[in-house]
């Protein structure tokens, strides 16, 4: 299983920047997705959680209504588009792929509380540094 994160970089204030993470080793359209982020010296924190049709996405508080993750199956790609980024959005950014196939392994509202570790898998992540 690989996951390989990429886009980030340095990015202004109130400014967009789009993720990808290219996945490989498994079949990719039967397992939910995520997005985590680690700030420096923070928690790991849940972002987003995606289906295996790419249909339906759930989001943390502090990115609900700015970022929007989505799929394409037929490429094994996941991507989250970042708009409106605001510096406490610096962290680096992990694509990660769900324990279990085909459901997720958690209730939505027990995603925030969801450990790196515990997740099928994950890449080596993506910094975005939101600064002026």
């Amino acid at each position: 299983v690989q996951l390989q994160a990429s886009g980030g970089g340095l990015v202004q204030p109130g400014g967009s920047v789009r993720l990808s993470c290219a996945a490989s080793g498994f079949k990719f359209d039967t397992y939910w997705m995520y997005w985590v982020r680690q700030a420096p010296g923070k928690e790991v924190e849940w972002v987003s959680a995606t289906n295996t049709g790419g249909g339906r996405s759930y989001y943390g508080d502090s990115v609900k209504g700015r970022f929007t993750a989505s799929r394409d199956n037929a490429r094994n790609m996941l991507y989250l588009q970042m708009n409106s980024v605001k510096p406490e959005d610096t962290a680096l950014y992990y694509c990660a792929r769900d324990p279990g196939a085909y459901a997720s392994s958690w209730a939505t509202d027990s995603m925030p509380r969801v450990r790196l570790h515990e997740y099928g898998a994950w890449g080596q992540g993506t910094l975005v540094t939101v600064s002026s």
